[in-house]
This record gives structure tokens, C-alpha cells and sequence, in this order.
């Protein structure tokens, strides 16, 4: 039975964007962490949020995500559904939290429905997660997927390089993909990865690719919220480009409300009751 009440995310859904690539139409995606800025993003045209585990390095203060907990996960992602209307709400499984089992990948998935509301969730990997992907679309949950750099193995990598320059990395990628979408993932993420690999891969598979530094031939693409509003101005990578900003006008404000409250200029008589 189907209530006439289809949910408040109902301009935007799963199916609406696996579409998209039929019709030749880009997606938009930022990563978002709490209720004020979901605010501001539903107000926009953005067609996906990713509550990312990058909110371990973004608020939480950590130098990588591999630190971010499924309760961390379900906090922020609760944030942001409760205000958000009309995005897709994505959510991001953290290190861990599906890689050790399937029945444990399902039921931290579930969490991050149930309790906090989201949509989909988005997991790092290939061929080698590929049941634990099987095991969520057949229990109704939709799943995106990730590859080139998956920040959660930077250990592994060394750092946050570009991935798949070499003909091995390639082909191992390019198979990835595909076994993520025969898996059943309805979108999948390119992370650091070269543009012409980008360009081959979303052409040899039929749901939507989504960029992060992989050119401009992916269907969509997602950046974190704070860095394209420009809250460091000394984070510069090649693949980013800033909208704002929200850095520098932010620490002046805080520096002229401080010198307002010690010079006794704020409150004044307008402010007060």
C-alpha cells in the first residue's frame, strides 16, 4: 500500500538521477554536514547532498576519515534530513563499518536509513564489495560507489595521489566499475583519477559517473561544501575550484565583533530591550 504521501525528497530521487545520463543532463553534488548549511543548499539547484566522512576531517579536526564512526555518521547525516527537502540525501559508510561483513554492511546501512534518514549510502571500493552491494539493493537500499582514491585506504596509498596512471591500474578500475554496476550501484564516484580514464569509464558503463579531480567527462560532479565556499585559503589543489571567499569574510567578522564588544560599541541602544 503507497500513502499519497511520497516523502519530503520527493523533486529529487535515486531513480531521477540514474536518468540523467540517458538524457544527457549533469549532476550536481557538495558534501554537507549540518542542518544550517543543508539549509542554504536546498535553497540551490544541487541535486544530491553527501553527508561524507570527510566530515572527520572537515569538523571533527582528524587528518584522515578512517577515524569516523557509524554513530558519527548517523549524527551529522540526521542533520541534514531533517531540514533537507529536496536533494537526494546520501550517506557515507565509514571505514569498517561494511568491509568486515556482509550481514554487518546491511545492518549499518540500515542505520544510516532508519535513523538518520538517508536516501542511499556510498561505499569505497570494487570487485571485492561487490556482496556486500548485492546484499543492500536486494533489501531496498540504494547504493553509490567510489573509486580511483578511496580516502579510506590513504595508509595504503601514501597519501592522496592521483590513481590509475598505470595500464594495470587502468584495466583493474575500468573492471571495478563494471562489477559495481552489475553489483547494482546507481552512480559511482571517480576520485583523483586521470581524465581520459574518467572519459573511458563512463562511457563503458551505463549509470551516472560523478567527479571529484577527473575532468570534465564524468556526468556529474561533487565537491566538499567548505572548500569551494573557500574556508582555507591555503588549500589550493589542482581539482578544486572556489565559488568564495567565506574564509577570509568570516574571520574579519569575528574580528570586528570583538573589537565592537571591547571598544563597548556592540550592543548598542538598537540591540537592546
Amino acid at each position: 500500500m503507497v500513502s499519497k504521501y511520497h516523502g519530503k525528497n520527493a523533486s529529487q530521487s535515486v531513480v531521477t538521477l540514474s536518468r540523467k545520463k540517458a538524457v544527457g543532463e549533469k549532476i550536481s553534488v557538495v558534501t554537507c554536514y549540518d542542518a544550517a548549511f543543508a539549509r542554504l543548499v536546498d535553497q540551490s539547484g544541487i541535486d544530491m547532498v553527501l553527508v561524507g566522512d570527510s566530515l572527520g576531517n572537515v569538523i571533527m579536526g582528524h587528518e584522515d576519515t578512517t577515524r569516523v564512526t557509524v554513530d558519527d555518521m548517523v549524527h551529522h547525516t540526521a542533520c541534514v534530513s531533517r531540514v533537507l527537502t529536496r536533494p537526494v540525501l546520501c550517506a557515507d559508510m565509514p571505514f569498517l563499518s561494511y568491509n568486515i561483513s556482509v550481514p554487518e554492511a546491511l545492518s549499518n546501512a540500515g542505520r544510516l536509513v532508519q535513523e538518520a534518514g538517508a536516501q542511499c549510502v556510498k561505499l569505497e571500493g570494487g570487485k571485492a564489495i561487490c556482496p556486500q552491494i548485492e546484499a543492500m539493493v536486494q533489501s531496498g537500499i540504494p547504493v553509490v560507489g567510489h573509486l580511483g582514491l578511496t580516502p579510506q585506504k590513504v595508509h595504503l596509498f601514501g597519501g592522496y595521489r592521483v590513481q590509475g596512471r598505470e595500464q594495470k591500474e587502468r584495466d583493474a578500475m575500468i573492471e571495478d566499475a563494471k562489477a559495481v554496476e552489475s553489483a547494482g550501484v546507481f552512480a559511482l564516484v571517480l576520485e583523483l583519477v586521470p581524465q581520459d580514464l574518467a572519459a573511458e569509464i563512463s562511457q563503458a558503463i551505463s549509470i551516472p559517473t560523478v567527479g571529484i579531480g577527473a575532468g570534465p567527462h564524468c556526468d556529474g560532479q561533487v565537491l566538499v561544501l567548505q572548500d569551494l565556499l573557500g574556508f582555507e585559503p591555503d588549500f589550493n589543489p589542482r581539482f578544486l575550484k572556489k565559488y568564495a571567499r567565506m574564509g577570509e569574510q568570516i574571520r574579519e567578522a569575528l574580528i570586528s565583533y570583538d573589537q565592537d564588544v571591547k571598544t563597548g560599541q556592540f550592543p548598542g541602544y538598537e540591540h537592546s530591550f
